[in-house]
């Protein structure tokens, strides 16, 4: 079988999207519309007719600063020269739905409700995912192994608030929101294309589950997270496997749905025919696949759901070694709220090429578990960049009123895993790397820089540009085992002490002499009587004990060098404003640079020790104190406003309209004197 000759996803673009089909297709999606008011736009003094948001996720003041003086980012330079520069201010705690869900709602925390990426069910007491909850239909015919759902089922949209984007769309002002976080399922406003962001599932409802198929022993991988082994035995080179897909709701047990995979490994040449469906390909040793697209039978043959994969092959010979991707939301064609209107996402695939869906597209876990090197993942990171690229290139091109707002990944998920290499002092350094992998970091912010550049040529005198962060970055070296902690303060009892260190969630923790508990990555809950399922905290001495635990958190030190390990225990009642702060943690705890809460805490368990070395390649994090990690504003606009915060964007965005702010909104424009 032959190969054709493959060309990138830019240079698709390049040669189709715009050309006369691709601009007949653009021009029947996503212009101009008639909203609520039926009126135009205000085109009068300082208020401009187009604004252009670039949402890049992760970049960092000092190391923008310090790059911009080197002259390694020349266009960041000549828009921080021209225009204006400065930090942003981020929200407590800096976490990406957090912080995004603030720039959607113009609030902080307590508007939205979003605190965390992990909440907690106090009733049910059980973890979901802060930004999206799915309910199965509410009620079933069941026949034997069979059930059949009475109604549908539906996902539901955790965020609070009003997206300022609204305000627009009430306007006639048209909208494009690209991959946003904390906005899926997607956001349904008339006159906004819009594709969801982080928070987006992969087909399996996690945040993403790999598959690696492979002839070693599954247990050489030990505590294997974010994805599983499956051991193949090849017979005759040829390998019979499945990718497992989402459970089918027809089955009283819910079982998991499955694709077949057959691959013919070549005997001699490190290469492999892959079937999957009736679709056939081949790949040499060090290549990856195109999207596949594949179906799962949720009902024998007369229902399925559509996915998509990538295969990457690792290794052909001496042993059969093949990475599957995380199976993505298939954007030709969608069964899960991922875009709006429904048909945007299948129309420009069809323009533009299959992307990454799932909200966290770099497959860190794969790198932290080891199934990826650093250079293979350096090439999926880079997969992802060119698939962004693409479809920025295309929406930037036909971009013409209105706001549009783009969302870049590429340097909050890199920074998390590549940091370590970038800095000599740090304990995970690998001095031996290649220098593409210890310049990984700098060579994404010049692609930042590239892009910038690319905007900056569509801006004219009546566009506003606006490129900002939700966070920066520090280093992750030590981490806080937060509930040993409360253990040995004795707000935490086990019913049997020896199973230290043993369980999942909380499993021998005895709720009836338990005061707090940790849950997600910067919160604490209090154990209170009538609002948790077990509670043993009179709600009359929750104002003493929280005034007591916040006091001895300043307490904790690190026992290597003595350094406090936490900044401050926040109050959410003295930092957060709005409808939902009753939805906050108890407490919320900003870590000092350097340490964050460990995974292990995150989801309940009891390490033995209190503070460790951080020995996962994730070590860089942003989930401190919100004044080590400030995001950055540039534009081509000066404003006025003193210490801007993401809270303040949305009531920007609309002034630079000619719009009110909703009256909710804590924030306030950047622009008004």
């Amino acid at each position: 079988m032959t190969q054709s000759k493959k060309i990138t996803r830019r240079e698709f673009v390049k040669k189709s999207a715009l050309g006369a089909a691709g601009l007949a297709a653009a021009s029947s999606f996503g212009g101009p519309f008639a909203g609520a008011s039926g009126g135009p736009y205000i085109k009068s003094g300082k208020i401009s007719n187009k604004v252009i948001v670039l949402g890049m996720d992760g970049v960092d003041p000092v190391l923008l600063r310090k790059w911009m003086a080197q002259g390694e980012l020349p266009t960041f330079k000549k828009l921080a020269e021209n225009g204006q520069f400065g930090n942003l201010g981020t929200t407590m705690p800096p976490q990406s739905p957090v912080a995004w869900s603030s720039f959607i709602t113009g609030t902080d925390p307590g508007g939205t409700g979003i605190y965390d990426f992990i909440h907690r069910d106090p009733k049910a007491f059980v973890p979901y995912l802060s930004t999206s909850r799915s309910v199965d239909a509410p009620r079933s015919l069941k026949m034997g192994d069979w059930q059949i759902p009475l109604g549908g089922g539906e996902v539901n949209l955790m965020r609070k608030g009003r997206p300022f984007w609204g305000r627009l769309s009430e306007h006639g002002i048209p909208s494009t929101v690209f991959q946003i976080p904390a906005n899926y399922p997607v956001d349904a406003t008339p006159g906004v294309n819009a594709v969801s962001g982080m928070g987006t599932p992969d087909m399996v409802g996690s945040y993403g589950t790999f598959t690696y198929l492979t002839e070693e022993n599954p247990s050489d991988y030990g505590d294997f997270a974010g994805g599983k082994v499956i051991r193949v035995t090849p017979r005759n080179h040829i390998i019979e496997t499945k990718i497992d897909g989402p459970p089918t709701p027809f089955k009283v047990a819910g079982e998991a749905t499955f694709v077949e995979i057959k691959a013919y490994r070549d005997p001699r040449e490190r290469v492999i025919k892959f079937s999957i469906q009736g679709q056939d390909f081949v790949l040499k040793q060090g290549e990856w696949s195109e999207w596949i697209p594949i179906s799962f039978p949720m009902l024998a043959d007369f229902s399925t759901v559509a996915g998509m994969v990538r295969l990457y092959v690792k290794e052909v010979h001496p042993q059969f070694k093949v990475y599957v991707s995380p199976v993505n939301i298939d954007p030709m064609d969608t069964t899960m709220p991922i875009c709006f209107p429904q048909n945007y996402c299948q129309e420009l695939s069809q323009i533009v090429g299959r992307f990454y869906t799932q909200g966290f597209p770099a497959d860190q876990k794969a790198l932290s578990e080891g199934v990826l090197s650093n250079e293979e993942y350096l090439d999926q990171a880079d997969i992802v960049l060119e698939e962004s690229r693409a479809n920025f290139d295309f929406e930037l091109n036909r971009f013409q009123e209105g706001m549009f707002f783009f969302y870049f990944s590429t340097i909050d998920q890199n920074c998390h895993m590549m940091w370590r290499n970038m800095d000599p002092n740090h304990p995970l350094y690998e001095p031996n790397e290649s220098p593409r992998v210890k310049n990984a970091i700098l060579n994404y912010y010049k692609s930042m820089d590239e892009i910038l550049r690319q905007t900056l040529g569509k801006v004219d005198n009546q566009t506003t540009l606006l490129c900002l962060s939700d966070h920066g970055f520090a280093p992750f070296t030590r981490e806080l085992n937060l509930n040993t902690w409360l253990l040995e303060k004795g707000y935490i009892t086990l019913t049997d002490p020896s199973m230290l260190g043993k369980g999942e969630f909380y499993r021998y923790v005895d709720w009836s002499k338990t005061k707090a508990y940790a849950l997600g990555i910067n919160g604490i809950y209090f154990n209170v009587r009538g609002r948790e399922n077990r509670g043993s905290v009179d709600p009359g001495e929750m104002p003493a004990l929280k005034k007591k635990l916040a006091a001895e958190l300043q307490t904790v030190r690190d026992p290597l060098n003595g350094a406090p390990v936490l900044t401050k225990a926040y109050d959410p009642y003295e930092i957060y404003s709005g409808a939902y702060v009753d939805l906050a943690p108890d407490l919320v705890l900003g870590y000092r640079s350097g340490y964050r809460s460990s995974d292990d805490s995150v989801l309940g368990k009891f390490p033995k020790e209190i503070v460790r070395d951080r020995k996962d390649l994730w070590a860089a994090d942003h989930c401190v104190d919100p004044q080590v990690v400030p995001g950055i504003l540039l534009s081509n606009r000066n404003w006025s406003k003193k210490n801007p915060g993401l809270w303040d964007m949305g009531p920007s965005i609309l002034e630079l309209f000619g719009l009110d702010p909703y009256p909710e909104m804590t924030g306030r424009s950047i622009f008004s004197s």
